[in-house]
């Protein structure tokens, strides 16, 4: 039995591991491009540019550390749109050259409204399958909790269905998505 208290730690560190595992998808390569970049923008605005006016460091250094903040993300943007573009298995050179060349950030936007669902493998036939499925289309695995009897997904903890008030302690569901109910 997990204690009330147990459960949201658990949740919490799911979280928080997912979140640094989107992070890890960043790779060396743009890290380091990206604090040459900022450096080179901070070069650029108190090196290159003219500065005999003294009243405008505060505008410089407003200026410097912004538009190197700008330039970094973007740098940082495109190491990840690298490293996802390869676990979603959609063409690399294609959506790398439609972040790079589209201005303003816009290949990025486009990338994250088009980009396709993570696949997974079903645990019983091995073929690859949208992680938002409830059952495997090739050999019927029920993979996640639903309804007995309006198959929409539920949670492992709810009793009742959210969509029809059914109690899902009457459905017969395979003992490995019982096993936070019991």
């Amino acid at each position: 039995m997990t204690m009330p208290w147990k459960r949201s730690t658990e949740t919490t560190t799911r979280v928080e591991t997912n979140a640094e595992d989107n992070l890890g998808l960043i790779p060396n390569w743009a890290i380091l491009l990206a604090i040459a970049v900022f450096a080179a923008a901070q070069y650029l605005f108190h090196g290159v540019l003219p500065h005999h006016k003294h009243e405008m460091l505060p505008m410089r250094l407003l200026m410097g550390y912004s538009w190197g903040t700008a330039f970094a993300s973007y740098v940082l943007l495109v190491g990840y749109v690298s490293r996802d573009v390869l676990r979603r298995n959609m063409p690399r050179g294609l959506w790398m050259l439609v972040v790079i060349v589209m201005p303003g950030g816009i290949g990025a936007v486009v990338y994250f409204l088009l980009r396709q669902p993570m696949l997974t493998r079903c645990p019983h036939c091995s073929s690859e399958i949208a992680s938002q499925y409830h059952f495997c289309p090739q050999c019927q695995f029920q993979l996640a909790p639903v309804c007995g009897q309006c198959f929409r997904g539920v949670e492992i903890t709810d009793v009742y269905c959210k969509q029809c008030g059914h109690d899902l302690a009457e459905d017969q569901a395979p003992s490995r998505l019982r096993a936070f109910h019991d």
